[in-house]
């Protein structure tokens, strides 16, 4: 334990987490897996632990706790072989309650900000759509005023919790001519009219519904605006930062996973009279990875510190996110390797983790993406605000 960042609280917060996770999760995972669904009985556990308010307001059920405290969840989220289970509780907690804590007025926040953290509600953050994904400014979706209403009408894709979430935080247009300047954020109840999502087919995340969701004429109370009309994009813009340290951190904690199995498999497994741990090209590849998982480690975990004590990390959890992401690919590439035929078969947790890991580059913003942003600040020395300074 680190005690520059950890304190004995926290890590008797990691050691209840790990015993949480080891009797109340993992048995269900390989189930969730197979079916695409989390039950939902799952929520309300992690509700009544506390784990889905731990920085949220003590007035709608939080615990008010520093962001190390959700370091400790993702890091031990990443190391239970379901990467999809994962994604579900983050994007809930860190993506679509964000947005209801952080814009949301008093009646938002009771009427889902509350039984977000008891559990009682999912959320999903509905923002990349088929023609518009890193790019937010080219969103199509639209919400005409009419009334007392905003008519809601697009599509969204690649939505974590897109399926069988309760409300869905989206961003949409009501200002199309203003571009990136006309975006605005509303909460809908996914019981609304007009609203249907359909399951997608993906490579890994398997237990996380991740959607495709159709808005046909949706009428939404002009009370579930969230903060100002046409500020929109300013707000994602903010949350960016943490969704992008989310990932950076989740990333280091699947190398470390991947390393802990790997480096114990080799000392076991035996090759030509000795065990494979001392041969000389895999010893030297896994001491290469874990230093490359340390220095992402010791970086993200001074990011989040800074971030908690109120800093504007975007350059910093921009840059987490590209070379985190980028080396727990290649580190449990080469862990894989290690295992033979066996890293090649689902009995073994790698296979999984090797298909998991792979969105890490492509979800919160591309790698590709990530670059040309930290080009615009490296070399152009653009600068970046929170959304009150904008």
């Amino acid at each position: 334990m680190d005690k520059r960042y950890f304190t004995e609280e926290h890590k008797l917060f990691r050691d209840s987490l790990k015993d949480f996770l080891k009797k109340e999760v993992v048995p269900h995972v390989d189930k969730w897996e197979e079916s695409g669904t989390i039950d939902r009985f799952i929520w309300k556990k992690f509700g009544d632990m506390g784990y889905l308010g731990l920085t949220y307001p003590a007035k709608y059920g939080g615990l008010e706790l520093d962001l190390l405290y959700m370091v400790i969840l993702l890091e031990e989220l990443q190391k239970i072989n379901s990467l999809g289970f994962a994604a579900a509780i983050w994007a809930h907690m860190y993506l679509a309650m964000t947005h209801i804590s952080k814009e949301g007025d008093e009646r938002i926040k009771q009427e889902y900000l509350a039984p977000s953290i008891s559990g009682e509600k999912v959320g999903c953050l509905c923002i990349s759509e088929p023609f518009a994904g890193s790019d937010v400014s080219g969103m199509r979706t639209t919400a005409t005023k009419e009334g007392g209403f905003y008519v809601l009408n697009g599509s969204k894709t690649f939505i974590t919790n897109g399926v069988y979430s309760d409300y869905l935080v989206v961003a949409a247009k009501t200002s199309p001519e203003l571009g990136n300047k006309g975006i605005s954020i509303f909460v809908v109840d996914r019981e609304t009219a007009g609203v249907s999502a359909s399951k997608l087919n993906k490579l890994g995340w398997r237990a996380s519904d991740t959607g495709e969701i159709a808005f046909d004429n949706v009428k939404i109370p002009k009370e579930n605006l969230m903060g100002e009309e046409n500020k929109g994009f300013p707000y994602i813009m903010q949350h960016f930062a943490l969704e992008r340290l989310i990932m950076g951190v989740n990333a280091h904690a699947r190398a470390e996973y991947a390393l802990d199995y790997a480096v114990e498999y080799m000392s076991e497994r035996t090759a030509f009279g000795k065990k494979i741990d001392q041969y000389q090209a895999l010893r030297h590849k896994i001491a290469e990875r874990t230093a490359e998982m340390t220095m992402c480690r010791e970086f993200n975990y001074s990011v989040a510190s800074r971030l908690d004590k109120g800093e504007y990390v975007v350059k910093e959890a921009t840059m987490s996110k590209l070379l985190s992401t980028k080396m727990a690919d290649e580190t449990i590439y080469d862990c894989l390797q290690m295992l033979g035929g066996y890293g090649f078969m689902e009995d073994y947790p790698l296979a999984r983790l090797y298909r998991d890991s792979r969105c890490g580059p492509i979800g919160g913003g591309t790698s590709e993406i990530l670059k040309e942003i930290l080009s615009k600040m490296i070399i152009d020395k653009k600068t970046y605000k929170p959304a009150l300074e904008n």
